[in-house]
């Protein structure tokens, strides 16, 4: 992983091998960002999303192996407990043109990925609510 950054935003890019969420984690600790938005596009062999089932309260993921390109990678950087937390969703599209995604559990680059995180000034944490069974923000 290699990034730049430009004032409040960071351009960043992910090698072959690097898995997604581990890298934003990553970047999060190292430039101390507290609250962002993410999004981004690349290549990948192998992710998790899913599902969140609101009766269950859980998720059904899903795995995906071959070649996928990102069509789609948004979410936001928070924290929770005072540590960082990512939530992110993602789409991914195979060479017939389907497309899969939901909630990002993992995601492997195969060739390389784009991210472009926009740090946002403040902190909202996150906090686990007992009725969706998920862990909201919470405006203090």
């Amino acid at each position: 992983m290699e990034y730049k950054r430009f004032e409040n935003t960071l351009l960043v890019r992910l090698d072959q091998g690097e898995e997604i969420l581990t890298q934003l984690e990553a970047i999060s600790s190292a430039e101390h960002i507290l609250l962002a938005e993410v999004s981004g596009l690349g290549a990948i062999n192998e992710f998790t999303a899913g599902v969140y089932n609101t009766a269950e309260k859980r998720f059904s993921p899903n795995t995906f192996r071959g070649a996928y390109e990102i069509v789609s990678l948004t979410g936001t950087i928070s924290t929770m407990n005072g540590k960082h937390y990512s939530h992110i969703h993602m789409s991914a599209g195979d060479a017939m043109g389907r497309v899969f995604g939901g909630h990002l559990s993992r995601a492997v680059i195969s060739a390389t990925g784009e991210l472009v995180i926009r740090i946002l000034n403040g902190q909202v944490d996150r906090a686990f609510d007992a009725q969706t069974g998920l862990n909201l923000f919470r405006f203090a």
